[in-house]
């Protein structure tokens, strides 16, 4: 009787050790944006096609902006539905208080298959205007 299982039980075994496809280590939490110093950033600001994104609080941004910047409350219950409506053909600069929150917007639009992002290490209090 085992020897009719065991061909079975090969079979099964071979089939749970199979590689992993090859696009399984891009879907891993590695970001596909890149960090930016405030200077990098200055650099790329006002180039064509490019989005400054402010994603702070009303209550942050009251204290002051990047000039330029478009603000988009991380915090409102809208604000996925905000991201998805960007334009996806357009480079992205975008920042928070300290990274965290722009980080997350960055991961957000690689999802929703935005290609050029990238995130101000540091946010608004690395930032020297």
């Amino acid at each position: 009787m085992l020897y009719r299982l065991l061909p079975l039980l090969l079979l099964t075994f071979l089939c749970t050790c199979a590689p992993a496809p090859e696009n399984a280590a891009t879907q891993d939490a590695t970001p596909t944006y890149d960090d930016l110093t405030p200077a990098e950033l200055a650099e790329k600001i006002g180039a064509p096609n490019t989005v400054l994104l402010d994603v702070r609080t009303p209550g942050e941004t009251a204290g002051g902006i990047i000039p330029g910047a478009i603000e988009m409350d991380f915090r409102a219950p809208y604000f996925a539905d905000q991201v998805k409506q960007l334009d996806s053909s357009k480079t992205y600069l975008v920042y928070c208080a300290a990274g965290g929150r722009s980080g997350q917007t960055c991961e957000m639009l690689n999802e929703a298959g935005f290609a050029k992002v990238y995130n101000l290490k540091g946010g608004y209090s690395a930032w020297n205007p």
